[in-house]
C-alpha cells in the first residue's frame, strides 16, 4: 500500500527575481505554492535543470508567455502531489519529469500532465530532471522539422551544450552519422564519445571544409544550428543537395546584412526552425509521445543518457548561472531541491 503523501503547504521557496539583471539578482523567496488547474499536476519538484533561456529570461530578454509562471525553470521532475480536474494519466505519488511552461525554480510547480513523463528506468531525479527541454527541443527540431532519418549525415553546432549532447546521441543510436563542432579538447573528446563521427574545433578549423573532407564534398543532410548569424551562410555552403538547416537560436545574433540565396535554389534546400515554450499544450504533449515511444527506451536501456556537469541547491541558482555563462560546462547543470 503506497505511503500517504505529505501535506501540502499553503507556501513554498522559489526563486524570485525583481528586476533583469546579472545572477546575483536571482534571490530565494517564500511565496504562495501554486495549485494545479485543469489538465495539470502539481510536482513536488527534486531538481530542476538550468537552460539558456532562463538566463536569457533574468537579464529580461525572453518573457514567459502570457499565463506562464513568471519564476524561471523549463524543466523540473520530481513527484506528482495534487492531481488538478480532468487528469487520468497520473497517480499521487509518480515520478514525472516535465517540460514546465516556466516555475521549475521552486519547491512546487504546476504543469500540464501532457507535458509529463515517467522518469526513465533507472534514473534518479537530478538525471530526469536534465531531459525535457534538451529531448523535446532536439526531438522538435532534429527529427521533426529536420526530418533526420536512419543513413543520413548531421552536424550538431555546440555539441557538448545540453542540446548537442543530446542530439549527438540520439542521432546516433537512431542510425545516423553525427558530427560536431565545439570549442575545446575536453569538449571535442565529449562529442567523439557521445557517438559523434568526428568532431571539429570551430576555433581553429572551418567546419565546412572539415564537413567537405569527411563527407567526400557531399555536405550533410541536416544541421542543428543555434549560433544564428555568422554561420548562417557557411551551413548553406556544408549541406546537401536536399538538406535542411534548422534553427534553435540565435546566440551570435539573427540578422544577415547580405544574404546569397541561390545555393538554396540550386541545391534544393529547407531552412527551418522553431521555439518551444509558446507552443500549445497539444502540441508539447505530441512531442511528449513521441518521446514516450521512441527516446524513453534508449534512455531506459542506457543507449543514451543525459550528461551531467554540475548539480547546485536551488538557493546557489545563481552560482548556477555563472558557470553556464563562462561556457566551460559539458552537458546539464541541474539544481536539486
Amino acid at each position: 500500500m503506497p505511503l500517504p503523501m505529505p501535506p501540502l503547504p499553503e507556501r513554498m521557496t522559489a526563486i524570485t527575481v525583481a528586476n533583469p539583471g546579472g545572477p546575483e539578482v536571482m534571490v530565494p523567496a517564500e511565496i504562495p505554492r501554486p495549485a494545479p488547474g485543469p489538465g495539470e499536476v502539481l510536482i513536488r519538484v527534486a531538481a530542476a535543470g538550468v537552460n539558456r533561456p532562463d538566463i536569457q529570461q533574468r537579464k529580461g530578454l525572453y518573457p514567459p508567455p502570457p499565463g506562464a509562471s513568471p519564476i524561471l525553470g523549463l524543466e523540473a521532475a520530481g513527484e506528482v502531489a495534487a492531481l488538478g480536474p480532468e487528469v487520468h494519466e497520473f497517480r499521487l505519488g509518480d515520478h514525472v519529469t516535465a517540460l514546465c511552461n516556466g516555475g521549475g525554480y521552486a519547491e512546487y510547480c504546476a504543469v500540464p500532465a501532457t507535458q509529463c513523463l515517467p522518469w526513465p528506468t533507472g534514473f534518479d531525479a537530478v538525471g530526469a530532471a536534465a531531459l525535457p527541454e534538451t529531448f523535446f527541443t532536439v526531438w522538435a527540431n532534429l527529427f521533426q522539422r529536420g526530418g533526420l532519418a536512419a543513413g543520413e549525415r548531421a552536424l550538431i553546432h555546440g555539441g557538448a551544450s545540453g542540446i548537442g549532447t543530446a542530439a549527438i546521441q540520439l542521432g546516433h543510436a537512431l542510425g545516423a552519422t553525427i558530427y560536431a563542432t565545439a570549442g575545446a579538447p575536453e569538449k571535442l573528446a565529449a562529442c567523439l564519445r557521445l557517438g559523434a563521427a568526428a568532431a571539429i574545433d570551430y576555433k581553429t578549423q572551418d567546419f565546412v571544409a572539415e564537413i567537405a573532407r569527411l563527407t567526400d564534398g557531399a555536405g550533410v543532410d541536416v544541421i542543428l544550428d543555434m549560433v544564428g548569424a555568422p554561420y548562417i551562410a557557411r551551413d548553406v555552403r556544408a549541406l546537401a543537395r536536399g538538406g535542411r538547416l534548422v534553427l534553435i537560436a540565435f546566440q551570435s545574433g539573427s540578422k544577415v546584412e547580405q544574404f546569397d540565396f541561390l545555393p538554396v535554389m540550386t541545391k534544393r534546400l529547407t531552412i527551418t526552425g522553431s521555439t518551444m515554450r509558446p507552443r500549445s499544450r497539444a502540441e508539447k504533449g505530441e512531442i511528449a509521445a513521441e518521446l514516450a515511444e521512441k527516446a524513453w527506451p534508449l534512455l531506459s536501456s542506457g543507449r543514451v543518457a543525459p550528461v551531467i556537469f554540475a548539480t547546485f541547491p536551488l538557493a546557489e541558482a545563481a552560482s548556477a548561472h555563472r558557470l553556464m555563462e563562462e561556457g566551460r560546462h559539458i552537458g546539464k547543470i541541474v539544481l536539486t531541491v
